[in-house]
């Protein structure tokens, strides 16, 4: 590819390289891994991902192993191509949807208290919000269920948890994990939508079933990237390792150098994990002093008090 500069306009013309790299690309990623469509319309539904009986047969499984196993330009162009008509359909998914982010480490297993109160908090929120996570297993499925349930009965989402509390985590069996989430879905009527945003990157995490629309991304950079921006109506922090605390401050930079009326709320869930185990909050509410985001950080300890941030104005000063 040239560029081409045009009163001061930088425009990208390809050459007949560029176009045989591309087509070259698609090809490379039809041949691979079949089915993957590398310029695609629309975002993927668990269906599509978990299209075989046995996870290492299904597209999501071998699209994990092409990307760690085959290399050359036309691979490296074919998921930026992927990822580039991904993004493209998560723009329209999301249009004049509000949208709130649920962060939350994927060790959670279900069962666990944590896993628990990830659902209550996606279905609190779900009610009047679209919920947002990462895409895989742990907090971010326990979320993207509670959400898919907000709008049945407590009852039935307390029967989903005591059915995938049977089959705790995705090790050592896929299969029994996905079948438990098929058993629940099979028994729950029309679902709220919610948004996954999972990645390749890592190969050993599933997306879970969850999300209604799935936007999976070879790529994690621009993946965390996109996940923090399109939370436009703040995003939510459950204790967490590596990942969440990256996710903290990477929403608190976008927050830092954001205008008043674009400062999205944080809000951390669990006082004693964030200013002890691991102590975020103080950092994050040093940062936030004297900025426009300094209202819209928050520290709470319940995710009932955390979701009634998105619709009870707070009373008390956040930062103190």
């Amino acid at each position: 590819m040239r560029n081409t500069r045009t009163h001061g306009v930088v425009v990208a013309v390809r050459t007949e390289d560029d176009r045989t790299l591309a087509s070259g690309a698609r090809q490379v990623a039809h041949d691979d891994v079949d089915h993957l469509e590398v310029e695609r319309s629309t975002l993927y539904t668990a269906d599509e991902l978990y299209d075989a009986e046995h996870y290492a047969d299904t597209l999501d499984a071998r699209a994990a192993g092409w990307a760690r196993t085959v290399t050359g330009p036309a691979a490296a162009l074919a998921q930026v191509l992927h990822d580039q008509a991904i993004d493209t359909a998560l723009s329209a998914w999301i249009a004049e949807r509000p949208l709130v982010g649920v962060m939350g480490g994927h060790a959670a297993t279900r069962g666990s208290a944590s896993y628990g109160e990830a659902a209550r908090l996606g279905a609190l929120l779900g009610g009047t919000h679209v919920v947002a996570t990462g895409g895989g297993p742990g907090a971010m499925e326990a979320a993207n269920l509670g959400a898919r349930l907000a709008r049945h009965s407590p009852d039935t989402l307390a029967e989903a948890l005591a059915t995938l509390a049977r089959v705790p985590s995705f090790e050592p069996s896929v299969d029994d994990w996905v079948a438990s989430a098929r058993t629940v879905l099979a028994g729950t009527g029309a679902p709220t939508p919610s948004l996954g945003v999972p990645t390749w990157h890592y190969g050993h995490e599933p997306p879970n079933l969850f999300a209604t629309a799935i936007a999976k991304y070879f790529r994690n950079a621009l993946r965390e990237a996109i996940l923090v921006q399109v939370c436009d109506a703040g995003i939510v922090f459950l204790p967490g390792a590596g990942g969440t605390v990256q996710e903290i401050f990477q929403d608190a930079c976008e927050n830092y150098y954001a205008a008043e009326d674009d400062v999205a709320p944080m809000v951390l869930v669990g006082r004693r994990y964030w200013t002890e185990e691991l102590p975020a909050w103080p950092l994050l509410r040093g940062l936030a002093r004297g900025r426009a985001m300094e209202p819209h950080v928050h520290l709470v300890d319940t995710v009932e008090e955390a979701a009634a941030l998105f619709t009870v104005p707070p009373v008390l000063d956040p930062l103190h």
